[in-house]
């Protein structure tokens, strides 16, 4: 697994990083190699947050993107949270890929549980047009939704726009 850990607005101290590690190792017995983490620690500058000590990893794995944040008042905290977290994604992921392909567990009992398929209860087809990012982002505060789909006037691309979560906006550029 190679693991990168990042500071944001904190200077990141050894003792932080080799625990920050210590516990991301433990996400190995769920993944399979090769797997690439990204892992931001951050700290919040608004006084008015409490849980202002924030984990964000993002994991690449041969399978999904398994992302996660969780915020608190320690960065310890924080870390252990995330951790939990991720291993719940791999361990979902990994049991429904056992579902479906009807393997076994490893100590050969055949899961009996089973999660219902994830349902598409609409679907919308609109036309993309091309325009800039600004214009993405004005189209997105005036339908009121949390994203914006649109081409990409410079390179020709969907791309996607949203809302995050502290504020500001993002952008989505897929490789293809």
């Amino acid at each position: 697994m190679r693991l990168q850990v990042k500071g944001k607005n904190l200077e990141l101290s050894d003792p932080i990083r080799s625990y920050a590690e210590e516990k991301m190792r433990k996400l190995e017995r769920h993944l399979a190699p090769p797997t690439q983490v990204e892992l931001e620690l951050a700290v919040e500058r608004n006084p008015s947050i409490a849980a202002n000590h924030v984990a964000e990893a993002t994991v690449w794995t041969k399978g999904p993107v398994l992302r996660a944040r969780e915020s608190s008042s320690d960065m310890r905290a924080s870390i252990d949270q995330l951790v939990d977290k991720l291993e719940r994604q791999a361990k979902r992921y990994r049991d429904k890929r056992r579902r479906r392909g009807g393997a076994l567990e490893p100590q050969g009992v055949a899961l009996t549980q089973s999660e219902p398929e994830p349902q598409i209860v609409k679907s919308k087809q609109f036309p993309v047009k091309p325009m800039n990012t600004a214009e993405a982002v004005l189209q997105l505060e005036l339908v009121g939704h949390d994203f914006f789909v649109f081409q990409n006037a410079e390179s020709g691309q969907v791309n996607v726009v949203y809302r995050r979560r502290g504020g500001g906006y993002g952008l989505i550029e897929p490789q293809i």
